[in-house]
């Protein structure tokens, strides 16, 4: 059988980390595969500095000198795009660029097999990468997608192909897990845990790709399709980031056993999808809870098998590199036996407004009487249950109380909240702190 040829774009992160691994195990991951791999060549930016860095030799670069410069990269990505030498592509550039799409459709128009750690291009054009596919008989590996070394993607299309998926939720994101652990467990605000997470390479000096929760709706979006079959939008989730979180909402987390994450969340439910990125309070019961730093942890319910918990390492060169070569050793191991069907289902999708869930509200009010009662007769009023009130915090002339509903949606909350300003407009200092609590 003849060598199976790979060509690496980008070298990063991943990508220095991809080649990392396969050189260090060709030898043993050809015999897992059935056939000899050859890493063919790299494309990067700057050559000589991913070589220092990641231990690769030079040669396997393709370009002279120590820097290409924009033209020069693109020709070289060109010339692996139009090979007939390159059996598959490893694409670890980023982003959702017109450019890099076309490169994903070039790579697959070309009939080579693709594998990609691109979360966001595969959020935004997933549908067009996946028919291209298809239509080429070429395969598609994502596995470093999603929460990088957890192998849920193999495990979504593979081990549960049998079953029947009714809810994904998890921690996606490492960045945000430590920030707000950080806070939880360290009595610190959100400025010093951003900061710390600054210091130690968690967080990057511009970090509202991870702390406004668009990574984590960017994995939840693929799980989603793999779960269900729905494509969905990053900006249809609703999604909300961990910013405004305070030392006083894990206090009150605390009071309630429950920790704060942000968590992606989608169920189906008599034929509709629902599905958000947001902080909520999870319980303690839940293993969720229990995860902390930078991990990542994707809990998927099925209809046969119950509750599954995967739990891992969500970023890291070799880790990313590890899952990257996973796909490679696969795809060459099976050839056009990889290559999938995809069909959107057409599912009614619906976002947090309507979605049913136990609420948390805070309520931050004038010190005056019958403040609890006007704030529980509103809610009520809205058929909402209320599980707990809690204590009030009072201040000289102020009062902090929180109200834990039964399930209900967001668009009830807004009604109880609307009339409460119209009844009692004297009451509230604030708008209500409202976060979902995840049982």
């Amino acid at each position: 059988m003849k060598d199976f040829r790979i060509a690496i774009l980008g070298c990063g992160t991943i990508g220095g980390g991809t080649a990392r691994v396969l050189l260090d195990n060709l030898e043993g991951f050809s015999r897992k595969a059935g056939r000899r791999l050859v890493l063919a060549g790299i494309v990067t930016r700057s050559p000589a500095k991913s070589a220092r860095r990641y231990g690769i030799p030079r040669e396997l670069f393709l370009g002279e000198g120590d820097e290409l410069s924009p033209a020069q990269t693109a020709a070289l990505i060109d010339r692996i795009v139009g090979s007939d030498d390159i059996d598959l592509v490893v694409e670890t550039i980023g982003g959702d660029s017109d450019y890099l799409l076309g490169i994903a459709l070039g790579v697959l128009g070309s009939k080579k097999h693709l594998v990609t750690a691109n979360k966001a291009l595969l959020s935004k054009h997933g549908n067009r990468i996946f028919e291209a596919a298809e239509k080429n008989g070429a395969a598609i590996g994502f596995e470093t997608s999603v929460c990088t070394s957890i192998p849920i993607i193999r495990v979504m299309k593979e081990s549960f192909v049998s079953d029947e998926v009714i809810s994904v939720s998890g921690i996606m994101n490492g960045t945000s897990n430590y920030i707000l652990s950080r806070m939880q467990e360290g009595g610190i605000s959100f400025a010093e845990a951003l900061a710390q997470a600054q210091e130690i390479g968690y967080a990057e000096a511009d970090p509202g790709f991870d702390i406004d929760g668009i990574d984590a709706a960017h994995k939840l979006g693929i799980l989603m399709k793999l779960a269900f079959g729905i494509d969905v939008a990053t900006s249809d989730l609703q999604v909300m980031g961990i910013r405004d979180i305070t030392a006083e909402d894990m206090a009150l987390a605390d009071d309630m056993d429950c920790s704060v994450k942000l968590i992606c969340h989608a169920h189906r439910k008599d034929g509709r999808v629902y599905g958000t990125v947001r902080p909520m309070m999870v319980k303690r019961s839940n293993l969720l809870a229990q995860v902390s730093g930078a991990t990542n942890a994707v809990k998927v319910v099925n209809k046969y098998s119950g509750e599954n918990l995967l739990i891992g390492r969500g970023a890291g060169s070799l880790e990313g590199g590890s899952a990257v070569s996973s796909d490679i050793i696969f795809i060459a191991r099976y050839g056009s036996a990889a290559v999938e069907t995809h069909s959107p289902v057409l599912c009614d999708f619906r976002s947090l407004d309507d979605m049913e869930f136990p609420y948390n509200i805070v309520f931050d009010t004038e010190d005056v009487p019958g403040i609890t009662g006007s704030v529980t007769t509103a809610i009520g009023n809205q058929n909402i249950n209320i599980d707990t009130v809690g204590h009030n915090r009072h201040g000289k002339t102020t009062a902090v109380f929180s109200i834990a509903t039964m399930p209900c949606t967001l668009a009830q909350l807004r009604l109880a909240v609307q009339e409460i300003k119209a009844k009692r407009p004297d009451i509230l200092r604030t708008e209500p702190r409202v976060m979902p609590i995840l049982h």
